[in-house]
């Protein structure tokens, strides 16, 4: 897989409105999405023959690309919904990178929307976080979603001494990013004693420990490197992607302070030819604040068990040294469910094309995004850079 890294580029990035959107269905939010991303790369929707969604919680589809597609009126050749909870967004990608170099098609939107704030009741969304779990020896027990991620953060604190201070540093440093990014969901500064004040949910989570739940979409284009020069904005080239995947259940996970994240980090930085010192930006999957640290330490930033330290010392937020997610993250930015990556993979575009705004990152060359699916189970990463290579 080493022939993919600078041989394909995304050449169209665009979101949706997010946060409350009621006017608009969790499809109409998909083809929005995708129909703003083909404005954005300069192309009409007959030029499309590759198709990638995943489905909607709020509005699920039996085939949903295929539904999607029959609702633009394109006939594309290559055409799947895949689902990997947040770690999709990526995989897919991955293998629509694939598919490009294999001329299987030539140009592929990948498009995720949901409406989990205005699409689903409170039981509909009460339901969905507790029945996750395996059948037999998890749900029987009453666990939501925010207590299997209360696990991983109880089991690295007990391992490394890691304090609820250190994770609230990570949702301080995300709306940080937030309050820069007008389209952000929550913008209002918040402080480490503001999240270990807010309400518990699972010790040792609080409520701002917790993503939020939004309604949204997002949608990129993506082909060749030899075509990606014939765009209208400079391309973005994918140099590097891995996956690892570990457990389906949270309970069968051979660890629950390391992830697969070192399995599919490794994999990127070798087809990228690249390792951690040499991004400018990182954007990891915040769903809850525990998450930030532990794939800080897998994807090779700073040495196992030191994620707390690494952020007090380096710095994630505006200015630090590594800043992450600089959208602000599924903590302050929006997390309409398994697209919430998307988000991730759009800011990074605009960070590349150096079109960000007051959040620009000066002069970011090359970053890092990962996402991971499930209770840290499957996991995602990509090396996205400016130049093909």
């Amino acid at each position: 897989m080493a022939s993919l890294r600078g041989k394909v580029a995304i050449v169209g990035a665009a979101d949706t409105r997010v946060g409350i959107v009621p006017d608009a269905t969790a499809t109409e939010l998909c083809v929005e999405a995708i129909l703003l991303a083909l404005a954005d790369a300069g192309l009409d929707k007959t030029e499309v023959d590759g198709l990638v969604t995943c489905n909607s919680m709020s509005q699920p589809m039996l085939y949903h690309a295929e539904a999607i597609a029959e609702y633009l009126q394109i006939f594309p050749r290559y055409c799947f919904a895949a689902g990997a909870g947040g770690g999709t967004t990526f995989s897919v990608l991955h293998h629509a990178a694939a598919a490009i170099a294999t001329g299987m098609a030539e140009t592929i939107v990948i498009s995720m929307a949901d409406s989990l704030r205005s699409g689903l009741t409170r039981d509909q969304a009460m339901l969905m976080q507790s029945s996750t779990g395996h059948p037999q020896y998890e749900q029987p027990y009453g666990p939501t979603v925010p207590a299997y991620y209360a696990l991983i953060a109880q089991a690295h604190m007990a391992q490394y001494g890691t304090r609820p201070e250190h994770f609230a540093a990570v949702a301080v440093a995300c709306r940080a990013h937030a309050a820069r990014n007008p389209a952000a969901q929550k913008r209002d500064p918040i402080s480490v004693d503001d999240v270990l004040g807010s309400r518990m949910i699972a010790d040792p989570l609080h409520l701002l420990d917790c993503s939020l739940v939004s309604d949204g979409g997002a949608a990129i284009v993506l082909t060749s490197a030899e075509r990606a020069r014939d765009f209208p904005h400079a391309p973005v080239y994918l140099l590097g992607v891995g996956e690892g995947h570990s457990h389906e259940h949270i309970s069968q996970a051979r660890s629950l302070t390391t992830s697969a994240a070192v399995e599919s980090g490794q994999r990127a930085y070798a087809m990228a030819g690249l390792g951690p010192r040499d991004m400018d930006f990182a954007q990891l999957y915040d769903c809850f604040t525990p998450t930030v640290l532990v794939e800080l330490e897998d994807l090779g930033f700073c040495a196992k068990g030191e994620g707390g330290e690494f952020i007090a010392s380096t710095g994630i937020g505006p200015g630090g040294a590594l800043p992450v997610n600089t959208h602000g993250g599924l903590l302050s930015h929006c997390h309409p469910g398994n697209p919430g990556s998307m988000f991730a993979l759009t800011e990074s575009v605009w960070q590349l094309r150096h079109s960000a705004g007051e959040r620009q990152v000066a002069n970011a060359s090359v970053g890092l995004l990962h996402a991971q699916g499930g209770i840290m189970s499957s996991h995602s990463t990509l090396v996205l850079g400016r130049e093909a290579g």
